[in-house]
């Protein structure tokens, strides 16, 4: 609204604007009217404070104002205004259905992953222990697996893949190294405890960054390579406070983690044919490891001497030893499959976070089952290794 200077202009022409402005601020509220001869005298009420928005048609100290214009113009026109009570915005929060579901999703797969995994650990010790013939327990797990696969596509429970002879050719070497690595794991398993076998297993970042740096010319950050210390650190501590340590375990776990980065390294370098990812590409990457191994496990070890090691644990553990071996045979092809297809869903840092968390279950879940004798120092070791696998997936995948 719009009032008059001319209450509270003073008479002498020659005041300052600066006083006429202090005179506008002090004027109580109550006195404030609406100048307009057209409208009725509004009184803004005490409880809401008043703003001046603008002022308008302010004259000069030394200017010549008409006495006839001077009662009906006023020399400064101010427009002012109430404030209004605080408006309620209204929130809403909505939920993102399709990140949670997500999320939920992700968690299923780990928490299925790292379950199958323990499961497959604790089954294959057993069956090591009362049947120690590691390539024909490694070719059994790979069998289980292909029949598994096969069925389901058969069944049209799962897709088959569409593959082609170039898909088969990049898929060798990646074969290659995944059964070494099986094998030798298995190995490892069969003469130490599984908790060591895990513990030298958490090195495989070292292996990673070594072979990149020194046959590929790859280079890593400096945080990378000083990750590495732990690691190596840890995993020496842990061989060197063993209890039953076993050289031939020591070096299963080791030809495991060198295996298994060429095996990285081949998957990475080029699946140029017929796009298979998830399930399937683990299903083709079984069935050709099991083509390549049996001839090798026959000749390591032969069906004379499994039929022998047969029959004494069956006469040993009974009609359950039946069940250990294929339990552990489908646990193995489950437990990799399930982490296969995770591998679509998650990031590289997001699976290396997963499988460390992985390795502390089994080594933990292990130690508790097989009452695993542990001394304090080599409890250090395992835990400053796998701490420094934890950091080189953060600062490597980064």
């Amino acid at each position: 609204m719009a009032f008059s200077a001319n209450q509270f202009y003073s008479s002498s022409r020659t005041s300052t604007f600066a006083e006429d402005l202090r005179k506008i601020q002090h004027i109580s509220t109550s006195r404030i009217q609406n100048f307009s001869p057209s409208k009725k005298i509004n009184t803004i009420p005490h409880n809401k404070p008043l703003y001046i928005s603008a002022a308008s048609g302010f004259g000069y100290v030394n200017e010549k104002v008409d006495e006839s214009k001077k009662s009906r113009e006023p020399l400064i026109r101010c427009n002012a205004y109430e404030a209004r009570r605080a408006l309620s915005i209204p929130i809403s929060i909505e939920i993102d259905q399709e990140n949670a579901a997500q999320k939920l999703k992700i968690g299923v797969y780990f928490a299925t992953w790292w379950a199958l995994n323990v499961v497959f650990n604790i089954y294959n010790k057993k069956v090591l222990n009362a049947f120690p013939f590691p390539w024909l327990t490694s070719t059994l797990s790979l069998a289980a697996g292909s029949i598994i696969m096969f069925v389901s596509w058969a069944t049209r429970v799962a897709e088959a893949p569409e593959t082609d002879l170039q898909f088969w050719k990049n898929l060798l070497p990646v074969a290659v190294a995944h059964t070494i690595g099986h094998v030798a794991a298995t190995v490892s398993m069969s003469k130490v405890a599984v908790s060591f076998t895990h513990i030298i297993k958490s090195g495989e970042p070292a292996f990673s960054v070594l072979v990149s740096r020194f046959l590929l010319g790859e280079t890593f950050p400096m945080p990378a390579y000083l990750s590495l210390l732990p690691i190596i650190g840890g995993c020496a501590l842990s061989a060197a406070t063993e209890l039953n340590f076993n050289l031939t375990g020591f070096m299963g776990a080791m030809v495991s983690n060198l295996a298994f980065v060429f095996r990285n390294i081949f998957s990475k370098k080029g699946m140029n044919g017929k796009s298979v990812g998830g399930m399937n590409y683990y299903a083709c990457l079984s069935i050709l490891s099991l083509v390549i191994l049996t001839p090798f496990a026959i000749a390591m070890e032969g069906p004379q001497l499994w039929a022998i090691g047969w029959q004494q644990a069956v006469s040993q553990i009974g009609p359950n030893f039946v069940w250990w071996v294929v339990a552990q045979s489908v646990f193995y092809h489950l437990y990799n499959q399930v982490s296969y297809m995770s591998l679509n869903e998650i990031s590289p840092l997001t699976f290396s976070i997963g499988n460390t968390m992985k390795r502390i279950s089994v080594i933990v879940s292990s130690i508790l089952i097989f009452n695993t004798p542990l001394q304090p120092i080599n409890a250090l070791g395992a835990a400053i290794a796998i701490s420094g696998t934890f950091l080189y997936s953060q600062v490597y995948n980064k």
